[in-house]
């Protein structure tokens, strides 16, 4: 098979076809009932959950108040990608959402990566929305005085890595009582879990527990109507703004100053964790087929669903940084906890279960997408024929559900909630790029059917060049020192947390010794927290630099420089590359400027996340690509003409 096979395309009178022959083989057409306001709700559906209810006290604790201008920036790149969602969607009005739409801008090989990243959205997504889940479970369980051990609702990572950290904070002077509750948390549960050797069993088991049922749902045919969404969602805001509501009584103002206390950096560093709040809106784009008038209603129904969520996001982030600091909000339940802290257990416990009803919806829809996702893949080809099995009395699609309930459950037990949010956004990120380079691809070719939705088409030839100098003068003018930080690759000082957590019992005696004798205000004598004595030195950037370089350790402890230090800024330079190369195809061919800006700000959203993510996913997608040539390339069903 020639090369150029990999990028074979399916026309849309093809998947028109493969349509009807599903019917004809008695897969039962979707009926076509949803309109703008249901199709709003149903987004609202999918991105009230987790993000709201969890991810969004990492992203304050990170970028403090200042976390809403994030907010704003992941909704414009959001409203972006939806318009070329929704010219897809009108042109292909099918389900198959962004894996389908790549068969017919790119070819298969694409199709296939995409296919294979909406995977990693859907799959670890639901292993996210599982964690948060039992987080919030196991809060409601403890508030009515069931106390579950901490070994069986905690990931093993955490565990591990919490006990690592908070034996090297007291092996530094710290106390257990001055522990975070996060780290008392791991360490228990690190302590006290069963073991087998060397090993300890530590899993977190109500996420295993709501994966199986709804996996069972699922699997039975439960899913939701139009009123049962509508309904979902009606409860949804009145909870949120119930918390506005009430929560605007408790803000205290102090609390907003600093409003960004760690700079731009700190704010772009919850990326992942506000990205992963709005991941829900793509799911309406697999709607299509049940879209009543999918071309005018289905950008309607996402622009909606983005701008009524931004609203409540910024809004419940000003409130939660207001009542309480910043740096305390890094929890699984910020809501409720919150509240707990202001003695207001009514509430933290009416969020508690509202937060469990919802993420086990959000929970239930997208554990519906995954499986129909492999079902169209397997269609085509490229899955094995078990994949797009429906179950003749269910009339669901059997195996791939049971799949996506392994593929789910058992990461949850050991992944932690940090990790499983980055790999789903990077995954999620990667599917908009791909989409909005998919509208800028076919913009200028005749040869392919136009729906009634077509992008706002704004001439970014000239638009672009001008975006880059003013965005350069604003690297060199205004922020010039981070730029040549950047550039030079300038040596780091690490943080004091990074540096006592780093330290051998000899060398945490060492630095003991000199903090006390430097200490002038006799500090050494109160306490022999390590952390919390080089920590008081980190408000003056240059008297802390001083203290760092005398510590007698190491300076590879102490510093982070070289290629272990580059190799953070590659997905950034990857960003730049790519930009510039934009930068000229814009130029050369005119390309629309909507979907073009949401490449550049998903790529850009990308290159925020770390080193380690990209890695993680490129494994992912190699793994991808080795199924794909020993199995789906030869058995595409565009390999056999006559079946398309």
């Amino acid at each position: 098979m020639a090369l150029s096979g990999l990028f074979r395309k399916k026309t849309v009178q093809d998947i028109l076809k493969q349509v009807a022959k599903n019917e004809a083989d008695g897969h039962n057409a979707l009926g076509k009932h949803l309109t703008t306001r249901d199709l709003t709700a149903f987004g609202i559906a999918a991105i009230v959950g987790a993000g709201i209810f969890s991810t969004i006290g990492k992203a304050s604790a990170d970028g403090g108040p200042a976390v809403i201008f994030l907010f704003l920036f992941t909704a414009l790149a959001c409203s972006f990608a939806a318009f070329a969602y929704a010219e897809f969607a009108s042109m292909v009005p099918v389900s198959g959402s962004a894996y389908t739409y790549s068969y017919v801008a790119f070819g298969e090989i694409i199709a296939w990566i995409i296919g294979w990243a909406l995977i990693m959205e859907y799959a670890v997504g639901n292993i996210t929305v599982a964690i948060s889940w039992s987080d919030y479970f196991t809060g409601l369980l403890q508030s009515g005085g069931i106390h579950l051990p901490q070994w069986i609702q905690m990931d093993y990572l955490t565990a591990s890595n919490g006990f690592k950290d908070a034996t090297a904070l007291m092996q530094g002077g710290k106390s257990y009582e001055n522990l975070s509750t996060a780290l008392q948390a791991s360490y228990t549960a690190w302590t006290t879990a069963p073991t087998i050797g060397s090993f300890h069993f530590v899993a977190d088991l109500p996420a295993l527990f709501i994966i199986i049922l709804i996996t069972a749902l699922v699997y039975r045919g439960m899913k939701e109507s139009r009123n049962a969404s509508n309904a979902m969602v009606v409860v949804k805001l009145c909870i949120v703004l119930l918390v506005i509501a009430v929560g605007v009584f408790y803000v205290d103002t102090a609390n907003w100053h600093p409003f960004a206390p760690n700079g731009v950096s700190g704010v772009l560093k919850g990326v992942s964790a506000v990205f992963f709040a709005y991941i829900g809106f793509d799911a309406i784009s697999t709607t299509a087929e049940e879209c009543k008038n999918p071309q005018r209603d289905l950008p309607r129904g996402m622009m909606w669903a983005i701008i009524i969520c931004t609203i409540l996001y910024i809004a419940i982030a000003l409130v939660l940084t207001g009542m309480v600091r910043y740096n305390e909000l890094n929890v699984g339940d910020p809501l409720a906890f919150v509240f707990d802290k202001l003695n207001l257990k009514w509430m933290s416990g009416i969020i508690a279960v509202s937060a469990v009803v919802a993420m086990a919806s959000v929970l239930l829809v997208f554990q519906m997408g995954q499986p129909r996702i492999w079902m169209s893949m397997s269609r085509d080809g490229l899955l094995p024929k078990k994949f797009s099995t429906v179950h003749p009395k269910f009339k669901t699609p059997s195996f791939a559900t049971i799949v996506t309930g392994f593929v789910v459950a058992v990461p949850a037990l050991f992944l932690n909630l940090t990790m499983v949010t980055d790999l789903c956004s990077i995954g999620t990120l990667f599917a908009f790029v791909l989409v909005c380079a998919g509208v800028l691809v076919l913009q200028n070719k005749t040869d392919i059917p136009r729906g009634k939705f077509k992008t706002p088409y704004v001439n970014s030839k000239y638009i672009m060049p001008v975006l880059m100098i003013a965005g350069l003068y604003y690297a060199f003018a205004f922020n010039n020192k981070a730029t040549m930080a950047f550039i030079n690759n300038e040596t780091q000082t690490n943080d004091a947390t990074t540096i006592i957590t780093s330290l051998d019992k000899e060398e945490s005696t060492k630095v003991f010794n000199y903090l006390e004798s430097i200490d002038v205000h006799n500090k050494t004598a109160e306490t022999s927290d390590l952390e919390h004595l080089l920590s008081q030195y980190q408000d003056d950037t240059v008297k802390y630099a001083e203290v760092v370089k005398g510590l007698p350790i190491n300076d590879s402890l102490k510093y982070e420089s070289g290629f272990s230090l580059f190799k953070h800024k590659i997905p950034m330079w990857i960003f730049i590359i790519v930009l510039i190369g934009l930068a000229v195809w814009s130029f050369r061919q005119n390309l629309s400027l909507i979907p073009l800006l949401g490449l550049i700000c998903c790529l850009y959203m990308m290159a925020e996340l770390s080193v380690w993510n990209w890695i993680y996913f490129t494994i992912w997608l190699l793994m991808g690509l080795v199924i794909y040539f020993t199995y789906s390339r030869k058995n595409s069903k565009l390999n056999f003409p006559k079946e398309v």
